[in-house]
């Protein structure tokens, strides 16, 4: 009911069982609050949010639009509702190695489980966009180091993103991801591997937890659970999955009123009134005296 009764670092110290467990985890991507609740209930291993997402809710290209302030109060939103550990991306860290460390301390303050930081140029572009380019090494570590320094709570999870495979190829990427853990990354995403040959080669260089960034019409390919876990993968995100799904089915159900006057034949895809409902916990509202305010939430039929 209202928000997670979890607290932050409770999730924080989840989220770091589950990457120590030798089982692969899944983050699916939340575009809101309410898919982060859904997340939950299919039972998987997190929350992830994404960039992309967040720009594009807001009717933005992913290319460094957003500001910290938009992506730490969107991010808090959808970590509040859900027991799950949340993860958020910070594209570049919002500036200089300065404003990276008050990066970190907004997301400790929204109640994050760990972010990821990149090293492209600010502003950055879609990791799975031709034409990417990447900082020096020096520049990206001294984010990763500026990261690391200013986190409070020693749980909140460190993720180094490097976009350098698309730039100088798997070796470059190899090297760079060492340096990245050196400097205090506690998490390596290497983005836009193209085999899974290539998530091997990046878990045979660094002895933390690595990421596989699962989205649709990118660089790689949709790889299975089993040949991610194969390869030595600690974490998959779907980042762009739902909000794609559900915008999918908003422009058919709104071409459906257009061509046919009504909203009828598309009702049997929806999420019925009972079961959106049961996401909100309306149920659980019941509890509260509202006999001061005249008002009563109003029961559901099962059918509707």
């Amino acid at each position: 009911m209202l928000y997670s009764s979890t607290t932050p670092e409770q999730k924080r110290i989840a989220m770091r069982e589950g990457l120590a467990s030798g089982t692969l985890q899944q983050y699916p991507g939340a575009f809101n609050p309410l898919s982060a609740r859904l997340i939950q209930e299919k039972g998987f291993s997190g929350v992830y949010i994404s960039g992309a997402v967040l720009a594009n809710d807001l009717g933005l290209p992913d290319i460094g639009l957003t500001t910290l302030t938009e992506v730490a109060a969107r991010a808090g939103q959808i970590a509040r509702m859900t027991d799950l550990p949340a993860i958020v991306d910070a594209d570049t860290g919002f500036g200089e190695p300065m404003n990276v460390a008050r990066t970190i301390q907004e997301l400790e303050n929204a109640g994050l489980a760990g972010c990821h930081i990149e090293d492209q140029f600010n502003p950055k572009r879609c990791g799975h966009l031709d034409g990417k380019n990447v900082v020096d090494l020096d520049t990206a570590t001294k984010r990763i180091r500026a990261a690391a320094d200013a986190r409070r709570d020693p749980n909140f999870l460190i993720m180094a993103r490097t976009d350098i495979r698309a730039v100088e190829g798997l070796e470059a990427a190899q090297d760079r991801a060492r340096a990245l853990v050196e400097a205090g990354a506690d998490a390596i995403f290497p983005e836009a591997m193209k085999t899974v040959e290539e998530f091997a080669a990046i878990r045979a260089a660094v002895d933390v937890p690595i990421l596989a960034n699962m989205t649709e019409f990118g660089k790689s390919e949709l790889f299975t659970y089993d040949q991610l876990a194969s390869a030595g993968v600690n974490m998959v995100i779907y980042p762009v999955t739902l909000l794609r799904s559900a915008m999918g089915a908003a422009e058919r159900t709104l071409e459906t009123i257009k061509a046919d006057g009504t909203q009828a034949a598309s009702v049997p895809s929806m999420l019925t009134r009972a079961r959106l409902y049961d996401l909100v916990d309306y149920e659980a509202y019941n509890r509260f005296d509202t006999s001061v305010f005249n008002f009563q939430v109003p029961g559901t039929p099962a059918s509707a």
